[in-house]
């Protein structure tokens, strides 16, 4: 007992000192006005800040509560905040990364969709938005590589990462298939070939320096109770259902705003699968079902989110802007518009924090289980081939605009800031302004 805890107290020592509130607030911060990139970038980010430079999380704990996000509906990049805010620092923890993720991007993306709706397209925002693409498809190349490096260490982890790429791109299978079946498999696969499959939770002879370490106990505040998980329940569902109610005995059943806050908080339980996922039933819905929309302006608005910080699907709080926008029932345009984002947006990420917190106590639990490491191990190596799938979906639109001639700008952009982020390690904040003022000095002034 005494070599253990002498053990023990060595690698407290080794490892980083835990970050405070105010610590880890400015990096949430600062989060939410880099994270570029859909969730496969912002992934990519937390993997660089949070696992190799900060080290507040290990690899392990990190893959591990990413693979749990990943079978969740809803975003998992905003989702894998929250759930690390949690670990560190509780609930108000979990809050204040989840909230901060998602609110800047609330801000720009209002200010662009009513650019957008007053105003049409604007030249030189279309301009910041062509250096940020090969930027952004810089960033994502590189965390192939970097979470590949980590997940793929036989065989077998790379035979499903090529399925799992195969199965995406050439066959257009759903995501939660993919996930699911890759953890089927790893549940069958563990039970016959252990070594094999058990690469999530191996340590390679690397002494863990993270905060939250392999070795380290799961902290108080994440052991399951009834008692808490009735309360959450209880406290979020309210939350979450309180301003559509609002809006509907305000307006009417029938008024557009309160269809979006219905809608959305409909759209939030059963698209699994991120954004990309999301977007043909919302954009069905939308257009053909609900009126909200015009044709063109689904993909203008992808456009919009797609270049601008925070998860993907903030094109979601777009088309509540434009519906609201479009069909203001008495209110002003800008007012309509300014309320439908906000529901939106509300009905979208409020459940987010539900699902963590009611299921992060019981996935932290599993930590450690021989057969969900295994089956984790699997969805990583599958994760990284969607990953790869995302990858070349960029290097398409980026590098060949329309799927006409190579953009050898964007050529030149993408393997500056691939080579520099790879060899160089520079930081992503200078990588993505760059990118956008270069494509600002290319179309104005060169």
């Amino acid at each position: 007992m005494k070599a253990t805890s002498a053990e023990q107290t060595v690698a407290n020592q080794d490892r980083h000192v835990a970050p405070s509130f105010a610590e880890a607030l400015r990096f949430w911060l600062k989060l939410g006005f880099i994270s570029f990139g859909g969730p496969t970038g912002q992934i990519a980010i937390m993997q660089t800040e949070l696992v190799e430079k900060k080290k507040w999380i290990s690899q392990s704990r990190f893959l591990h509560a990413l693979n749990y996000c990943m079978l969740l509906p809803g975003p998992e990049a905003i989702q894998l905040a929250i759930y690390i805010g949690w670990l560190l620092h509780r609930t108000w923890g979990g809050i204040v990364a989840g909230s901060f993720f998602v609110i800047p991007s609330i801000f720009v993306l209002w200010a662009l969709s009513y650019v957008y709706a007053a105003f049409g397209n604007i030249p030189w925002i279309a301009a910041i938005f062509y250096g940020l693409k090969p930027a952004v498809m810089a960033i994502v190349a590189v965390a192939v590589i970097r979470i590949g490096r980590k997940a793929l260490r036989n065989e077998i982890m790379w035979t499903l990462a090529v399925l799992a790429f195969v199965a995406i791109f050439f066959f257009h299978v759903p995501f939660p298939v993919i996930i699911l079946s890759a953890g089927v498999i790893g549940l069958i696969g563990g039970g016959f070939w252990k070594k094999k499959f058990d690469v999530v939770g191996g340590h390679n002879g690397v002494v863990d320096e993270s905060v939250l370490s392999d070795a380290a106990e799961s902290p108080e505040h994440t052991r399951p109770s009834w008692a808490r998980a009735i309360k959450l329940v209880l406290i979020w569902l309210t939350l979450w259902a309180a301003p559509t109610v609002v809006v509907g005995l305000w307006r009417g059943w029938q008024s557009t705003l309160f269809q979006e806050g219905l809608f959305f908080s409909k759209a939030a339980v059963v698209t699994f699968g991120g954004a990309y996922a999301v977007l043909p039933y919302v954009a069905q819905q939308a257009l053909f079902h609900f009126g909200w929309l015009r044709p063109g302006q689904m993909m203008d608005g992808l456009g919009l989110a797609e270049t601008t910080p925070g998860p993907l699907i903030m094109v979601l709080q777009f088309v509540g802007f434009i519906g609201a926008w479009q069909h203001p029932e008495g209110l002003s345009p800008l007012l309509a518009g300014t309320l439908g984002a906000l529901i939106t947006t509300w009905a979208t990420f409020t459940p987010c924090f539900l699902w963590i917190f009611l299921g992060g106590p019981h996935i932290e639990q599993l930590r450690g289980n021989i057969k969900l490491t295994a089956a984790l191990s699997a969805i990583t190596a599958a994760v990284v081939g969607v990953v790869m799938n995302l990858a070349v979906w960029f290097a398409i639109n980026a590098l060949f605009p329309n799927h006409g001639a190579i953009d050898w700008f964007a050529v030149v952009v993408s393997l500056v800031a691939f080579v520099g982020m790879l060899r160089w390690k520079w930081d992503i904040i200078p990588v993505v302004l760059g990118g956008g003022a270069l494509g600002l000095i290319y179309k104005f002034w060169l």
